[in-house]
């Protein structure tokens, strides 16, 4: 029995264990921190910023601190897409709202458009947040870019929306994973999957 290969393998696992339950917490401390209404956008880059450097190799990382500087340094930023998106999403919102209780037939071309729009809605908040957490650039051309990226990158938009999905789903199921786990690794899984694409476009430039 390889005795050192098993404890190397409890070990690793053990510390991933631990990584992400102490950035589960931290996500949910800084969203407190802003009260939620400006701090859960802040607390989700810095939450991807983390991921971003565990992934690049850097995994003896100062979780705190570097969550701390990453949600001060996007604050701003963070709050102005984060927003931005919110208020996009109560415009959509309010339509279905008008749609479903307006009298009569509704167009088949009204519904189409619609549902494109909300299709194209979904792309963007896959990802503008990890576009802004990688790159800098302003708002206006993280949503476009995050458009254009999420459609020619359909399949792995619709990858990450199911693990998105699974994990909400597992927490649903599971509430004790809510304090812990889920919001962590929902955000490792959008963050390695939207770095690996990010790479790919740079290597390819």
């Amino acid at each position: 029995m390889n005795v050192d290969g098993i404890t190397g393998s409890l070990n690793t696992i053990l510390t991933w264990i631990t990584r992400l339950a102490l950035l589960n917490l931290l996500w949910i401390l800084f969203s407190i921190r802003g009260l939620f209404i400006a701090g859960i956008f802040p607390s989700t880059i810095a939450a991807l910023g983390i991921c971003r450097s565990w992934k690049e190799g850097n995994q003896n990382t100062t979780m705190w601190k570097t969550f701390k500087q990453i949600y001060r340094k996007e604050y701003i930023a963070a709050n102005i897409l984060g927003w931005s998106i919110t208020l996009m999403g109560l415009l959509l919102y309010l339509n279905y709202l008008v749609m479903s209780n307006s009298v009569g037939e509704i167009p088949i071309i009204v519904l189409t458009a619609f549902y494109l729009i909300t299709f194209l809605y979904v792309i963007v908040v896959i990802w503008s947040f990890p576009l802004l957490s990688h790159y800098n650039a302003s708002i206006i051309q993280h949503l476009k870019n995050a458009m254009i990226i999420g459609v020619v990158k359909i399949h792995y938009t619709l990858v990450i929306l199911i693990l998105l999905f699974a994990v909400t789903y597992i927490s649903l199921e599971f509430p004790g994973m809510i304090l812990f786990f889920s919001f962590s690794i929902a955000i490792l899984c959008w963050s390695w999957i939207s770095e690996y694409i990010f790479k790919k476009m740079e290597a390819a430039e």
